[in-house]
């Protein structure tokens, strides 16, 4: 298995992990921690593009509030903690990906003879 194929693998996972949360937190989940959705159906679909790509932060405070861990008032409180460090990690994953993409260069085969697809002429 080459890199390709294991990148489109793990999105392909992770979709498909992040559809199965949606279908399951949008239909069960939401009534239960959330009162003023208990009812409100039509806005819902809207919520499955974003439910499916962040879906560990999903099950995390769908969690933390099922478990009554976290204080009342910290339920609707944004989870800001991780901010800092997220936009420092992205930023170095940014700088390593194209710093690799800049040093790894495919070779052009020296036997190959190019060939001209079209004189111009035939306009």
């Amino acid at each position: 298995m080459d890199i390709a194929q294991a990148l489109v693998m793990g999105m392909q996972t992770w979709g498909i992990i992040g559809a199965i949360v949606a279908a399951v937190f949008l239909t069960i989940g939401m009534d239960r921690i959330d009162e003023d959705a208990r009812g409100a159906y039509v806005f819902r679909p809207l919520l499955i593009p974003g439910v499916m790509l962040i879906w560990p932060l999903v099950l995390w405070r769908w969690w933390q509030i099922e478990a009554e861990t976290a204080p009342w008032a910290a339920r609707y409180q944004a989870v800001r903690g991780w901010y800092g460090a997220a936009v420092i990690a992205m930023s170095i994953g940014i700088i390593v990906v194209v710093a690799m993409g800049l040093s790894v260069r495919q070779t052009w085969p020296t036997d190959a003879v190019p060939v001209q697809l079209s004189t111009g002429a035939d306009q």
